[in-house]
């Protein structure tokens, strides 16, 4: 593919916009001026660090004014190349290329072994070495397609150019010297900043760049690793501010040195910027990434981690280096600002079971976080107990979402109806019982991954029934309430009208007689809200779980007739291969037609979870759903995130705006992997919605059954751990994880 081809990829890529306006947001920078979005080797965190793909997608999606970083490293024959590391074979093929290539140096200390750029000329380098993603868990289809750069062809581009100069004192070791190339790099190209964690480099070079140009920063390493050229500690020069005055204009520090982390959660914040201010040194911090998960805190929304730098009402830093520039941009041009955008049309937020990727799902906790997170509409997955009380459970299984299994082993039996695998169900156990329970915080993605919600927060929060639901969205005073009917055939034949239990838990709480807040009753079985159609005005939303591609005409129709919305999966709407979106479906747009609402569900922060067109940003996402498919509510775990995002200049620009989001389009990232590179054939298309699959008999009478405890089940049949028949349990379900990460439908 060739350069030309590449620049109108990315040319069709730009989802992002400078708006014109210019903000009058007032920062707490050292000079007040906009805090700079610095990209480590261009759009490092999706293409290959320092490549032609990742610069110009950088200036393309970033802030106006983005500053490109290289790091400098230095051939055999003195040519500066940009690279992220000494060491070529983690980032290129050049182990391939040239096998017995590999050498051993001791650098600052440290006995490091690899293929070094200092043994290797340009010619060498520039004839076969190829680059590739560094971070294994980030996209390889863009390996071995472009070449290294030397800081020529990267100055080139008429941008804003930061060089970092890391191992000067090796290089010197070796006879090259980065000062001499640097001085004459200047001669042909502007080189904006200057970056070193060497004391004497940076004193040398100052002398030998135009003054009033080029700004010189110190790095700081950790602050126990030991300055070569001094031979003091990081943190002992830390101390003492003034000193770096007399040879930098700023520091660039780990943004631990402003924002500790401890076992995950964040610390008060240091004086290290106000101080360095003080002493006239602006401050930049780096180790930012989308997908290296920084604090819990942040609940796995990087925009959050931006705005806490640069807009905390204490204190801003002058900039952040960043691998994903375009999330920078975000909090610094429109999330970060004191906007005064007024709310618009939008899509209505609303919680899936809460604010569940906060607080264990359909508790207290995870309802009053998500009126503090300004979410429009709070959910409740009705369940039935036991004693006939409909309440908040996230499944009718307990062993989802609860401790049941340590307290209520022996109630676990197999209902076919409702699941393959055994569970302790809410209606084999009282409301009381119920009570006794903790909720966990879990959801698959930590399974599958590891990626833990807050753990601080595991077994917090306590159950409630629904009649306490409804009282607590009337005082909050919530734009609406969610109902979500699940299991009610089951239900009926069990002696459980669960319906009923519904339209009366409504009606004991005046829903029936107000109008200031909106009732939506939710079910997948059509039969449900044919009911609540017939007896009540409440909204019904019809949840079709299964994936699909387009919806008839006459299965529409049916849906008209008993539903004003439906809620669909995120596949249903997005079509992916291989963590690439590929296309969209019309399924909005012919629901739209029948003027049939739209959700999409689940949406969760976590990057994992998005194709890598979102640049592991769930904002990203949100306004892909927003903007270019015109859902009209977003089904969420993290309603802050869309929020946020709705309610910000990303969505709606006003006069504060410097930035705003636009939707991706499908391909536009997949266009430019060649077929060769090994993706997976595209994936048959989901099923079309048919009228049989919306069409559903009338619910059964409710049957008169004795709810009398199960009988305790023998002790094989509560299948401990080591059970096979647990075991084969446990691999179906990861199985199922797993098939469904990939479809993007977790």
């Amino acid at each position: 593919m060739g350069k030309m081809e590449r620049y109108l990829i990315l040319a069709l890529f730009m989802f992002q916009l400078a708006v014109a306006q210019q903000s009058s947001q007032q920062w707490k920078t050292l000079s007040g001026d906009t805090p700079a979005v610095i990209a480590r080797g261009g759009y490092s965190g999706l293409f290959p660090d320092s490549s032609d793909l990742s610069y110009d997608f950088a200036s393309a999606i970033s802030l106006p004014g983005a500053i490109l970083f290289c790091d400098l490293q230095l051939t055999k024959d003195n040519v500066g190349i940009c690279q992220g590391d000494l060491r070529l074979d983690n980032s290129t093929n050049i182990a391939t290329v040239y096998p017995k290539g590999d050498n051993t140096y001791t650098v600052n200390g440290n006995k490091l072994h690899g293929w070094f750029t200092n043994d290797f000329t340009t010619k060498q380098l520039f004839s076969k070495v190829t680059l590739t993603q560094s971070i294994f868990t980030r996209p390889s289809v863009f390996d071995n397609s472009v070449p290294m750069l030397t800081l020529q062809d990267v100055g080139g581009r008429r941008v804003r150019l930061w060089v970092n100069v890391q191992y000067d004192s090796f290089f010197k070791q070796q006879n090259l010297s980065a000062a001499t190339y640097i001085q004459s790099a200047t001669m042909s190209m502007v080189i904006d900043f200057i970056s070193s964690p060497e004391v004497a480099f940076l004193q040398n070079i100052k002398g030998l760049v135009p003054a009033g140009k080029t700004k010189l920063i110190f790095r700081f390493m950790e602050a126990d690793d030991v300055e070569p050229t001094t031979n003091k500690t990081y943190g002992s020069i830390l101390a003492d501010l003034s000193s770096v005055k007399a040879f930098a204009s700023g520091i660039l520090v780990p943004k631990s040195y402003i924002w500790p982390v401890k076992d995950g959660y964040l610390q008060p914040a240091t004086s290290l910027v106000n101080d360095a201010h003080k002493v006239g040194l602006a401050v930049y911090a780096y180790g930012f990434a989308n997908d290296a998960p920084a604090s819990y805190n942040y609940s796995y929304d990087p925009i959050r981690e931006y705005v806490q730098f640069v807009s905390n009402g204490d204190f801003s830093v002058d900039g952040v280096l960043t691998d994903f520039p375009s999330t920078a941009s975000e909090a610094i041009g429109c999330i970060g600002v004191n906007n005064t955008a007024t709310e618009s049309e939008k899509p209505l937020v609303i919680t899936h079971n809460g604010a569940s990727g906060v607080f264990a799902g359909c508790t207290d906790l995870a309802y009053e976080q998500a009126v503090k997170d300004g979410a429009d509409v709070i959910d409740c997955a009705v369940q039935m107990t036991k004693d006939g009380i409909p309440v908040c459970l996230r499944n009718i299984d307990l062993m989802v979402g609860t401790t049941a299994m340590n307290a209520f082993a022996s109630r676990a039996r197999s209902i076919p109806q409702i699941q393959e695998s055994r569970g302790i169900f809410s209606i084999d156990l009282t409301w009381a019982e119920i009570q006794t329970l903790s909720a966990v915080l879990s959801s698959q993605i930590e399974t599958e991954t590891g990626l833990r919600r807050n753990p601080a927060y595991k077994n917090q929060g306590k159950f409630m029934t629904l009649a306490d639901f409804l009282a607590f969205a009337k005082e909050k005073s919530v734009s609406g309430v969610l109902l979500d009917i699940q299991n009610a055939v089951f239900l009926a034949n069990n002696g459980f009208d669960i319906s009923d239990a519904v339209i009366s838990a409504l009606s004991n709480a005046s829903y029936d007689k107000q109008t200031a807040q909106k009732v939506f009753i939710q079910s997948d079985d059509s039969s449900v809200l044919k009911k609540f159609k017939q007896q009540t005005s409440y909204k019904g939303v019809y949840n079709i779980e299964k994936v699909i591609s387009d919806a008839s005409t006459p299965a529409l129709d049916d849906i008209k007739q008993f539903a004003e919305a439906v809620n669909v999966a995120r596949p249903s709407l997005v079509i992916s291969s291989a963590f690439f979106v590929t296309g969209f479906t019309d399924v909005v747009e012919k629901m739209h037609a029948k003027n049939i609402s739209v959700y999409v569900s689940v949406l969760r922060n976590e990057y994992v979870s998005l194709a890598f067109d979102f640049l592991s940003d769930p904002s990203v996402e949100l306004a892909t759903f927003a903007r270019e498919l015109k859902v009209d509510g977003l089904v969420t775990e993290f309603p802050a995130t869309a929020s946020n995002y709705l309610r910000s200049g990303c969505f709606k620009p006003d006069k504060n705006t410097q930035y705003t989001i636009l939707s991706i389009q499908p391909n536009n990232l997949l266009s430019s992997v060649s077929a060769s590179d090994g993706l997976p054939p595209a994936e048959a298309p989901a099923p079309v919605l048919s009228v049989s699959d919306v069409s559903e008999p009338p619910l059964p009478p409710v049957s008169i059954v004795s709810h009398e405890s199960p009988a305790a089940a023998p002790e094989k049949s509560s299948l401990p751990s080591g059970h096979p028949a647990f075991g084969v349990n446990i691999v179906l379900s990861l199985i199922m994880m797993a098939l469904s990460i990939v479809s993007l439908n977790i």
